[in-house]
C-alpha cells in the first residue's frame, strides 16, 4: 500500500525552467503562457514559495493540436510599431487607440532610457482588426469627437488595463483568501491598505502575500520607482474597487485562517513571603522578669 502513495521522481512537478526546456519553449514564452492561463501551475511543496508544472500538465500541453506553433501564436507579443503594421494604421493612431483602452497591453518593460515600452498580444490585435465596430476607428481620417476629447484631456488607460490583466493572473495563482487578498493589496498604496486593514497583525500577515511589480529592480532605483508607480492604482474608481474587495477578502481570511498574533506574556507571580523563624518564649515583664534575669548569687551555708 505504501508504494501507491509515494511520488516517484518522474511524477514530481518540475520548475518553470525545466518545463520550458521540456516543451521546447523560451522561458519568456512559458511565463506568458502561465500568465494567460494557458499552462497551469501548482505551488512548490518543497517550501521554495514558487510555482511548478506537473508532468500531466506538460503532457496535456504537448498533446494539443498544432503544438508548439499553436501555443507560440497565442503568446506572441508585439510593440507599438509592429502592432500598427498589423492593424495597418500609423503608429500614432495605434497609440491613441491604446490610450483609450481599446487594446490592452499584456506586459511592459523599461528600455535603456527608462521609458515604458508596452507589449500587446498579436492574437488580440488580429481579433480587434476583424471586429466590425473597429473599422471606423481604424479607417477614419480623424478620431470621432468623443474619443478625441478624452485624449485631449490626457486619458491613458494603458496602466489601469495592464493592472486589471495582471490582477487576473495573480488571482489565478492564489490558493487561499490571504493570497487573494494579497493580489488586491498589490495594487494599493500602503496608506490605502492601512485604512482598509487597520489591524496591524493582519496587515503584517497580508504583506507576506502581497506581490511586488513583475519587473525586478534595485530597491530605491529610478526603475523601481517607475515600476511601483505602474503597479499602484491612481484612479478613484479603481482604488475604491480594490479596497472593497480587499476588505471582503480579509474578512473571509480572518474567519478561515486568522492572522498569527504574539502569545500574551503572563504576568510574573510575586514570590510568597517566607515565614518568620520561630521565636522562643517571651521573657516575663515587670519585677518577676527582672529577678529572673539577675545572675544567681552564691550563698554560704
Amino acid at each position: 500500500m505504501s508504494g501507491d502513495t509515494i511520488t516517484t521522481p518522474h511524477e514530481r512537478p518540475v520548475t518553470p525552467s525545466r518545463a520550458a526546456r521540456d516543451l521546447g519553449l523560451r522561458r519568456s514564452d512559458l511565463d506568458l503562457a502561465v500568465h494567460l492561463g494557458l499552462i497551469r501551475t501548482v505551488p512548490d511543496e518543497g517550501g521554495g514559495g514558487g510555482r511548478r508544472v506537473t508532468r500531466s500538465e506538460l503532457d496535456r500541453v504537448r498533446s494539443a493540436e498544432g503544438f508548439p506553433d499553436s501555443l507560440l501564436a497565442r503568446v506572441e507579443v508585439v510593440g507599438t510599431a509592429e502592432a500598427a503594421r498589423l492593424l495597418d494604421v500609423p503608429a500614432g493612431r495605434f497609440t491613441r487607440l491604446a490610450r483609450l483602452g481599446l487594446v490592452v497591453p499584456t506586459k511592459w518593460y523599461l528600455n535603456r532610457y527608462r521609458a515604458v515600452v508596452w507589449l500587446y498580444l498579436a492574437e488580440e490585435l488580429s481579433r480587434f482588426a476583424a471586429d466590425e465596430e473597429s473599422v471606423s476607428l481604424l479607417n477614419a481620417r480623424r478620431m470621432p469627437e468623443g474619443p478625441r476629447a478624452l485624449l485631449d484631456a490626457g486619458v491613458d488607460l494603458r496602466p489601469r488595463n495592464w493592472r486589471g490583466r495582471h490582477r487576473g493572473f495573480l488571482l489565478r495563482q492564489a490558493d487561499g483568501p490571504w493570497e487573494k487578498a494579497g493580489a488586491f493589496a498589490a495594487f494599493l498604496d500602503p496608506a490605502e491598505i492601512g485604512e482598509a486593514v487597520p489591524d496591524p497583525y493582519e496587515r503584517s500577515h497580508l504583506n507576506r502575500f502581497r506581490p511586488g511589480p513583475p519587473v525586478t529592480s534595485a530597491p530605491g532605483s529610478p526603475a523601481a520607482h517607475i515600476a511601483e508607480q505602474l503597479m499602484t492604482a491612481d484612479d478613484a474608481d479603481e482604488v475604491a474597487l480594490l479596497r472593497t474587495e480587499l476588505t471582503a477578502l480579509v474578512r473571509e481570511a480572518r474567519e478561515e485562517r486568522p492572522a498569527p498574533r504574539p502569545t500574551p506574556r503572563r504576568a510574573p507571580v510575586a514570590p510568597r513571603p517566607l515565614a518568620p523563624p520561630p521565636r522562643g518564649p517571651k521573657a516575663p515583664r515587670g519585677l518577676l522578669g527582672r529577678l529572673r534575669r539577675r545572675p544567681a548569687v552564691a550563698t554560704t551555708p
